[in-house]
């Protein structure tokens, strides 16, 4: 039985090379990005700005701010609520962010264990 190597990776050492110098150039951009993202801050609110929150690119919280009319300790479960919604949105901003920045490099394909 015959193999076939597909055209791209006929013609020798050459076109390996380049295509080693391109992975390693994305490689390179993508370190660059993952580096850029963690060193930003992403903020979201909940309940129309009473609850502000505030995370780094590493996903972890730097902030929570809450304005005085939202804190009833009659009803605590809603300020919790409103503090996870912010939180969960701010993180989904983290990943939305890594995600479109990285299509970028990558031409949309998926890495998989990159991001």
């Amino acid at each position: 039985m015959k193999s076939r190597v597909p055209k791209q990776f006929q013609g020798g050492s050459q076109d390996m090379n380049s295509m080693i110098h391109q992975a390693r150039k994305m490689q390179d951009q993508i370190t660059a990005l993952q580096e850029d993202i963690e060193q930003r801050t992403f903020d979201a609110t909940a309940g129309g700005g009473a609850v502000a929150v505030t995370v780094t690119g590493k996903k972890t919280i730097q902030s929570i701010t809450l304005k005085p009319e939202v804190v009833d300790p009659e009803d605590i479960e809603m300020l919790q609520d409103l503090i996870i919604s912010a939180v969960n949105e701010a993180i989904a901003n983290v990943e939305e962010t890594t995600e479109n920045e990285m299509s970028k490099i990558t031409g949309g394909v998926a890495l998989p264990g990159l991001f």
